[in-house]
C-alpha cells in the first residue's frame, strides 16, 4: 500500500492515553455546548437537554424503535410519578434543544476524539477524503419546502432530499466536518463550507466531481500544507511547464473568467502537478497540489487515489450497518431533520471513536481493519446497558470491550480483478445474451 503506515507509534500506543467511556461524552462537554447555544435552563424537567443529546444519538442507533421507546431504554428520565413519558414530551424537548448545540457537540467531540487517535500519516499529512452523499426526508409539506426532490431527466424522486458533503480521516473513518442543505445545492458549494475546518498538514482526495480551480486554489492557499489530489477531467486543456520523469510533470491551468468572478482570489493561471500510472494497459492520470518530487515521491503519489474509497466504504457503514437501511429520516420539520443529521454523524463517530479504541489496543491493527458491522452492533449492545450498571463495574466493562478487539478482526483483502466503480455505464444499445447451448443444458 503506498501509505506508510506509523507502525512504531502504533505499537508504543495504550488504551490507557483513551478517557475512560464516561468521559467520551462528558456531561461538562455537553452542559458546555448548551449554554454556548443558548437553549441551557434552569427549569427541571423530566426531559433534561443534557439527556435529551443521547436521545437524539439513539434515533440513528436504535432505527426499529420509536422516539418514546428509546427514552425510555436509555434510562435517561429524571424520577417522576410516572415510569414512562408521553410522546408530545419527547417533541418539545428535541424543539427546545435544537440543532445548533448538536452541531457544536459534534465539532467538540470529534477535536478531542481526533487528538486521543493516533492517526498514521504520509508523508507528514493526514490523509482525508470528501465526498457526496443523499439523504431521504418524509414526504411532509414542510420538508418539500426546504428540501428539493431529485430528478434524473424522466421521473422525480418520490421523497424530498438533503444532500450532504463530509470530510473523512480515512485511516479512521472518523468524520472531521459536514456541511449540508437542499438536495438542489451544488457539492463543490458544499464542499467550500469544510474549507475553514480542515486541519493543516493534509491531502484531502477528492472525486472528479469536484473539479474547480477555485476550490482546489482556496484548499491549498489557506492554512499551512493543505494538499489536493484528484483525477483529471477529461478535456482538460493544460501547458506542461516541465518534466519531473516519463509519468510525472508540472503543468499549468489557466482559470475562466466565471471562475474568477466566482472565486476572487483565483489567480490566471494556477500550476500543478500530473502522474500518470498505467494498469493493464490502460493509463490513470491524477492532478495534485504536491508539486515537490523530493518530499512526495512520484511512486507513492500514483498509488495514493485508491484510499479515496474509503469513505464511500465509510457511508456504507453509516446508512447499511448502524441505520438498518432505513434511510429515510424520522423527522417531519426541516430543523428537525437537521438535528437528525447531526446525530446520526454524531453517534457513527461514537462508535467509530469505539472501534479506534478496540483497533489500538492490539498490535499494529487500524481501525479499518476490524468489522464495523460486527463491532459496532456489540459496542450499542454494551452502551444499551451502561445505564443500569453501577459507577463500580463500568471499567469492567470498558476492559471486557478491549478484549472483545481481537474477534472483529477481519481478513486481509485481495487483490482486485478490476478496477473499483461505483456502478456499471449505461449502454446504449441492450446486449443479445447468447444461446446457450444444447450440452450446456443436459
Amino acid at each position: 500500500m503506498p501509505l506508510s503506515y506509523d507502525f512504531y507509534s502504533l505499537s508504543n500506543f495504550s488504551p490507557d492515553s483513551f478517557p475512560s467511556l464516561s468521559e467520551v461524552l462528558s456531561p461538562e462537554l455537553i452542559d458546555k455546548c448548551l449554554s454556548e447555544s443558548g437553549v441551557a435552563t434552569l427549569r427541571k424537567r423530566r426531559l433534561p437537554l443534557d439527556m435529551m443529546v443521547w436521545s437524539i444519538i439513539g434515533m440513528s442507533i436504535f432505527r426499529d424503535m420509536p422516539m418514546r421507546d428509546i427514552v425510555n431504554k436509555l434510562d435517561i428520565l429524571l424520577p417522576g410519578n410516572r415510569p414512562f413519558v408521553a410522546p408530545s414530551a419527547v417533541v418539545q424537548a428535541r424543539q427546545r434543544l435544537g440543532t445548533e448545540a448538536i452541531k457544536k457537540i459534534f465539532y467538540q467531540t470529534q477535536q478531542q476524539w481526533h487528538q486521543h487517535t493516533p492517526h498514521p500519516d504520509w508523508c507528514g499529512l493526514t490523509l482525508l477524503g470528501v465526498d457526496g452523499v443523499v439523504w431521504r426526508t418524509l414526504d411532509t409539506a414542510e420538508n418539500q419546502s426546504e428540501f428539493a426532490k431529485t430528478s434524473n431527466g424522466k421521473r422525480e424522486s418520490g421523497y424530498p432530499q438533503v444532500r450532504m458533503v463530509c470530510q473523512m480521516e480515512l485511516t479512521s473513518h472518523l468524520l472531521t466536518g459536514a456541511s449540508f442543505d437542499s438536495a438542489s445545492t451544488n457539492e463543490m458549494n458544499l464542499a467550500a463550507d469544510l474549507i475553514k475546518i480542515t486541519p493543516d498538514n493534509s491531502l484531502t482526495l477528492f472525486d472528479k466531481g469536484f473539479y474547480s480551480l477555485g476550490l482546489l486554489h482556496r484548499w491549498s492557499g489557506t492554512g499551512v500544507q493543505r494538499h489536493w489530489l484528484l483525477p483529471l477531467k477529461k478535456g482538460t486543456q493544460y501547458e506542461v511547464v516541465r518534466k519531473l520523469g516519463r509519468l510525472d510533470k508540472i503543468i499549468r491551468l489557466k482559470t475562466s473568467p466565471q471562475a474568477r468572478k466566482k472565486w476572487p482570489d483565483l489567480p490566471d493561471t494556477i500550476e500543478a502537478r500530473l502522474v500518470t500510472r498505467t494498469i493493464k494497459g490502460k493509463e490513470y492520470t491524477v492532478m495534485t497540489s504536491m508539486i515537490d518530487p523530493m518530499r512526495f515521491p512520484v511512486a507513492d503519489i500514483a498509488d495514493l487515489y485508491a484510499h479515496r474509497w474509503e469513505i464511500e466504504l465509510g457511508y456504507r457503514e453509516m446508512k447499511q450497518y448502524m441505520l438498518k437501511n432505513e434511510l429515510t429520516l424520522r423527522s417531519k420539520k426541516p430543523e428537525m431533520v437537521r438535528q437528525e443529521l447531526w446525530g446520526a454523524l454524531l453517534a457513527y463517530n461514537l462508535i467509530r471513536f469505539q472501534i479506534g479504541k478496540m483497533a489500538y489496543s492490539l498490535d499494529s491493527i487500524l481501525p479499518i481493519q476490524l468489522s464495523f458491522s460486527r463491532a459496532s452492533a456489540y459496542i450499542i449492545q454494551q452502551l444499551s446497558i451502561m445505564p443500569h450498571l453501577s459507577p463500580g463495574k463500568i471499567p469492567k466493562a470498558v476492559n471486557d470491550m478491549l478484549s472483545m478487539a481481537i474477534s472483529f478482526l477481519l481478513p486481509e483483502r485481495g487483490e482486485r480483478s478490476c478496477p473499483r466503480i461505483v456502478k456499471s455505464r449505461p449502454k446504449r444499445y441492450p446486449e443479445k445474451k447468447p444461446k446457450k447451448c444444447a450440452s450446456a443444458l443436459n
